[in-house]
């Protein structure tokens, strides 16, 4: 993607630290390889004035690929986390609201917006799209303190929600935020509309190939045992919505036709046994199998976490009251 040179050169500018009383420390020659150093570039300041030689490395940045077109590059995303580091702030602008603003007013002409995540991480927003711009997430690295009560807290919600709301309150949000598109919900009110699809969705790979996919969601753990415990979904039921969605077309109203559903989305609220797993592979053919793809409670937890999305209302924790403490006064 591309950013306007004005506000190219005015985030360089608070990089710098340049102007009286402002809410950004001043960085010099040394202090600004330093800066890019520190968010993994190699880039190193020529002795160029300041501000015009960080204009074009920020220029330079923003030639890097993106996610999509309406995510700036990770790079750059790292510059902004970096820039509003609240390590960095000064003594009259100790929460860095003064800076926030700043920044804000030079993002907001390019459709975005930066705010502070429960984790003080600087982080920015695409007002057009509501989508949070984060680095490509890993479900699989350690998490914080803070990303652990999330967590849990998200983890209870799925012990009490419906099925409707995992969908709507849950993938739905994090499926967007994952870079999917277009994606419908074909509900639960008229099953005979949803042909074995809970949700339909695109994605658009870089070469702009389009690809559709499919969702079929349980709430509870999905298993393939004969006796299935009340609440548990089994996989044989799974079988013959995988079967339709993959046959059924849909209808694609941005390019006017009927397309087929190129993978199958697979997904429970709780575990989905190796058994499940394992059946379901060796009751589909060759072709379909390799169309399915698994997605269980953990995968949930974890990649909504990293994502950075807010906890769904039902999973906010009440506020503490100090008047229900034991703490005398």
């Amino acid at each position: 993607m591309k950013l306007r040179e004005r506000t190219l050169e005015e985030i360089a500018e608070m990089i710098c630290g340049n102007g009286d009383r402002v809410p950004f420390v001043y960085r010099s020659s040394t202090k600004l390889t330093r800066f890019f150093r520190d968010i993994d570039t190699d880039y190193v300041h020529t002795g160029d004035t300041r501000s015009f030689w960080v204009t074009a490395v920020l220029r330079e940045i923003m030639l890097e690929p993106a996610p999509n077109p309406h995510t700036p590059p990770e790079t750059f995303l790292r510059v902004i986390r970096s820039l509003m580091d609240k390590v960095d702030a000064v003594d009259w602008d100790p929460d860095r609201s003064a800076a926030l603003q700043i920044l804000n007013t030079t993002l907001n002409r390019e459709g975005f917006e930066a705010f502070y995540g429960d984790d003080d991480a600087c982080y920015l927003r695409n007002t057009r799209t509501n989508t949070v711009a984060t680095p490509s997430p890993n479900p699989h690295r350690p998490l914080t303190q803070a990303e652990i009560e999330k967590r849990d807290h998200l983890a209870a919600y799925l012990d009490k929600c419906s099925e409707d709301q995992l969908i709507e309150e849950i993938l739905l949000p994090l499926f967007r935020q994952l870079g999917f598109h277009r994606i419908t919900m074909a509900g639960h009110k008229d099953k005979a509309l949803e042909y074995g699809k809970d949700v339909w969705m695109r994605y658009t790979l870089p070469t702009q190939h389009v690809l559709y996919f499919g969702i079929q969601a349980k709430r509870d753990k999905l298993d393939s045992s004969g006796m299935t415990k009340a609440g548990n979904a089994n996989v044989a039921e799974i079988l013959n919505q995988v079967t339709m969605m993959l046959g059924h077309e849909i209808f694609d109203p941005e390019i006017g036709r009927k397309v087929l559903v190129d993978h199958a989305f697979i997904v429970a609220g709780g575990e989905i046994t190796k058994a499940a797993r394992n059946w379901l592979g060796s009751h589909l053919d060759q072709s379909k199998r390799s169309q399915i793809m698994f997605m269980d409670r953990d995968d949930i937890l974890n990649l909504y976490t990293v994502t950075g999305l807010p906890l769904p209302e039902g999973a906010i924790p009440p506020a503490k009251n100090l008047l229900d403490t034991d703490v005398p006064f």
